[in-house]
């Protein structure tokens, strides 16, 4: 039964993610038909030879000199059929490009969110276990300082002091230049070059969720069935970790999913700073050629990333607390 629940609780998630992808599609398209120049504008200012016929012949191959609503009418269309369109900038699909970048994206903001959750709730676990003692005080502090550092600020040091001064990790990239390493080998080439954006994304949400994690285990923490579970007996420890933390994780993993959307937007800066191919760039990119079919298209496969963490945290719920029901 709960398996089936939880496939009627996916297909009825996917029915609502419906509207909200068209909102986003919509809204989307109009502002940046709003915005000023197009993609043309950009090709004949690098080419410094570009003249008013080149100009019409490139807006006439991509479709830019058609009608606002032509246009929509077959952005939309080519969606139906799973097509994003073609790139003005880069002359290729922009599924293509999308896709390229995307894996490097995903593991961005999966390597910052694990990092971002352990941290915060293993800081927020602790500043509980001390609440009004100094390792709390201290924490709190060192919480309140992280989500006031900005992210790029935070990459920017982290590259002076762990890369430029002490040269333990790279400054930027996603592996070295040239290397032929495969296998292993690879890996941790890779893991040496996620360190720092890593870092520098996940700062912020390491200090909400350890505030958060903190707040949550003391209201649970005075709960009937907390009081309950000490006058049996149980250990501190096992109290604090089957009752308290279980319990209190639910609010950080509903923030959580819902600071999904801010991650993607923090890549933005995290991936320009450390050269990063990933979405963020990209993004950062089209609109500085005003290749704007290319930021469509990462518009709406975000909204869809989106989508599917709250799904994801949705589930995870009714597995941290067997009262949720998934319905």
């Amino acid at each position: 039964m709960t398996s089936l629940r939880a496939a009627q609780t996916l297909a009825r998630s996917l029915l609502q993610a419906v509207p909200t992808v068209i909102g986003v599609i919509l809204l989307s398209f109009f502002l940046l038909q709003a915005v000023p120049g197009d993609a043309a504008d950009v090709i004949a200012a690098e080419s410094g030879s570009a003249t008013e016929a080149s100009m019409a012949a490139t807006r006439s191959h991509f479709g830019l000199d058609q009608p606002v609503l032509r246009q929509l009418q077959a952005y939309v269309g080519n969606l139906v059929r799973l097509n994003l369109g073609v790139s003005p900038r880069y002359n290729l699909p922009v599924s293509d490009l999308i896709f390229s970048r995307l894996g490097n994206t995903v593991l961005l903001m999966l390597s910052a969110l694990g990092c971002a959750l352990a941290a915060g709730i293993a800081l927020g676990a602790v500043m509980a276990s001390f609440v009004g003692r100094w390792p709390d005080r201290v924490l709190s502090l060192a919480a309140l300082l992280l989500y006031s550092t900005p992210g790029f600020w935070l990459g920017l040091m982290a590259i002076i002091l762990l890369s430029v001064q002490l040269g333990w990790l790279p400054p930027g990239g996603v592996s070295t230049i040239g290397s032929a390493a495969t296998g292993l080998a690879h890996a941790l080439d890779v893991a040496r070059h996620l360190a720092l954006p890593t870092l520098a994304l996940a700062g912020f949400y390491v200090a909400i969720f350890a505030r958060l994690t903190r707040a949550s285990m003391l209201e649970v923490s005075r709960q009937d069935f907390v009081r309950t579970a000490r006058a049996k007996g149980l250990a501190p420890w096992a109290v604090a970790r089957r009752h308290i933390l279980r319990n209190a994780l639910i609010p950080v993993t509903t923030v959580a999913g819902l600071n999904f959307g801010t991650l993607l937007g923090g890549a933005v800066v995290v991936e320009t700073v450390f050269s990063w191919p990933g979405l963020g760039r990209l993004a950062y990119e089209s609109v500085m050629a005003r290749d704007y079919v290319v930021l469509l298209g990462i518009l709406v496969l975000s909204s869809l990333l989106v989508i599917l963490a709250n799904l994801l945290v949705d589930l995870l719920h009714a597995l941290l607390d067997p009262r949720i029901r998934v319905h």
